[in-house]
């Protein structure tokens, strides 16, 4: 009877180390593999840019990727809109219209907030009409090349 339990035990104890090998290695390969590429570089003045954007809450009014205020516009493509773009941006910065403020930006910090957004729409589209849904409410995103500057959505 000994000897079973005995054997028994060991079975378990190589069961058990068997399943947290699998674990760690699975776990290794899960976190460690495809997601240096999705985080987009951001040039020294786009980061300037997301500093100035925080703080000026501008988060309080505009949405990137649908996640903001929604008294002003979506933010996310702005700059490869062929109808507005970096001058559009620049222009209402300061200026400010009906519920924006006036910002005084000096020239510099507003090509900031434009790099900032800039690298923004380069890294996605909102509303992602292209998106790929999966059964399981997973959402795979559809990148923007660096050669795509059109986008048209699926109609």
């Amino acid at each position: 009877m000994k000897i079973k339990e005995s054997k028994k035990k060991h079975q378990n104890r190589i069961v058990i180390s068997v399943l947290v090998f699998t674990f760690i290695i699975y776990n290794y390969f899960v976190y460690s593999s495809g997601t240096e590429n999705l985080a987009p570089k951001l040039s020294k003045e786009a980061i300037s840019g997301q500093i100035l954007w925080q703080e000026n809450n501008c988060w309080t009014c505009h949405q990137l990727y649908g996640l903001g205020g929604y008294l002003g516009p979506d933010l996310t493509n702005i700059m490869s809109n062929p109808v507005k773009g970096e001058n559009y941006v620049k222009g209402f910065i300061n200026s400010g219209v009906k519920s924006m403020p006036k910002f005084n930006f000096t020239e510099k910090e507003k090509n900031q907030i434009v790099a900032f957004l800039r690298a923004v729409d380069k890294t996605g589209y909102f509303p992602d009409y292209q998106a790929n849904l999966q059964p399981n409410g997973w959402v795979e995103i559809n990148y923007k090349s660096a050669n795509s500057t059109n986008y048209q959505p699926k109609k």
